[in-house]
């Protein structure tokens, strides 16, 4: 079995006049595939092996040659299922999509990475038959992070190409996961981004990264730092988890979606928590825990969120005021705890005694 990682690199090696040829080929790519959509849209999409030259020759004005058509004409198709598909149960949210003009998905047809051995950066990115008489050699350096992934998998022949940077992809061979015998459950949250069931908790910081990103000006480069500082964390936070529990070849999460889903209209939640779940970006740093699994032979499982955080593990207990703020106090038993340490145990727990449990002890003391 096979799996796809990617890396970015910048084009700051780039100088601004190859940038500015770069910025006016994405503006036409841009603009070419939604002349496509337009057409697809209403007339249905064709197959992509249908793709011959009544259709890639759609949009007259163009300057882009035929075969940079067809992949405009492709990425078009895409962009119209993908659409269709996220929204196959709400069909009255479906709505035309927009290319922005600011990447495009090329392959060994348009492009090709050459080795380039200096001490300024690794490789060119050739672009070829992109029209009007334009060939542009695109300066790579590697990193840490793509010699890592690069050592592990096999290079593929296709690019994400922006203004700013170009991402490569690799396919690697997923290795088979170890035997399955120790299992942690791991709470995500906003105090503490991920709470075991052991009673450690990581990413402590989270919160105060999040109230930075929400006290910025929305759209502004304050809050684009700050979103990326987010995620730097989560990164960091994933491969902490795997480093410190190394005996641990199962992790159990919630299978969180939909969080802010109709909380204004019932007024479950106040504004401010509603920034704060808008802003955690939870699907993102589940994303990346999975991959640390992945990377790491470890299973990565997920099992139902109801009423983790309300429930006792002592006494099964279930009440919405077992919970107050960070403190969970029992109303039944007593039994008092850290809320989202109490609700790991509770998400391990619920692994266990599910049907894929059967064989895993926990990592640590269950209460």
């Amino acid at each position: 079995m096979k799996f796809i990682r990617s890396s970015r690199c910048s084009l700051k090696f780039a100088t601004a006049h190859k940038r500015q040829e770069l910025k006016t080929v994405l503006s036409e790519y841009g603009r070419v595939c939604n002349i496509f959509i337009d057409h697809f849209w209403d007339k249905g999409c064709p197959a992509k092996t249908q793709l011959l030259k009544e259709i890639v020759d759609i949009p007259k004005d163009t300057w882009l040659t035929a075969r940079l058509r067809k992949v405009a004409a492709r990425e078009a198709i895409d962009m119209i299922i993908a659409v269709r598909e996220r929204w196959k149960d709400k069909p009255w949210k479906i709505s035309k999509p927009v290319h922005q003009g600011k990447r495009m998905y090329v392959s060994s047809t348009i492009a090709e990475l050459q080795d380039k051995d200096t001490t300024e950066f690794d490789a060119w990115l050739h672009l070829q038959s992109i029209g009007n008489d334009i060939i542009l050699n695109l300066p790579i350096k590697y990193h840490k992070h793509l010699n890592k992934i690069a050592a592990q998998g096999k290079r593929l022949n296709s690019y994400i190409i922006t203004d700013k940077n170009v991402q490569l992809a690799f396919e690697i061979e997923k290795k088979p996961l170890e035997k399955g015998s120790v299992a942690i459950g791991i709470d995500t949250g906003i105090n503490a981004l991920a709470s075991v069931n052991t009673g450690h908790q990581f990413g402590l910081d989270i919160k105060a990264i999040i109230e930075r990103i929400k006290r910025c000006e929305h759209g502004s480069n304050g809050q684009k730092t700050a979103r990326r500082a987010l995620k730097q964390r989560m990164d960091e936070v994933a491969k902490e988890i795997l480093a410190h529990f190394k005996d641990v070849d199962c992790v159990v999460v919630e299978a969180l979606k939909n969080l802010n889903y109709k909380t204004k209209l019932k007024r479950r939640l106040s504004r401010n928590i509603r920034r704060s779940i808008g802003t955690w970006a939870y699907r993102y740093w589940l994303r990346r825990l999975e991959m640390a699994c992945e990377m790491n032979r470890v299973h990565f499982k997920t099992v139902a969120p109801a009423y983790t955080s309300q429930t006792c593990p002592s006494c099964g207990h279930i009440d919405r005021g077992n919970r107050n703020g960070t403190v969970f106090k029992c109303l039944g038993c007593g039994h008092t705890g850290n809320a989202d340490v109490v609700g790991s145990l509770n998400i391990v727990w619920r692994f266990l005694t599910g049907p894929y449990g059967a064989g895993y002890e926990p990592c640590g003391a269950m209460s």
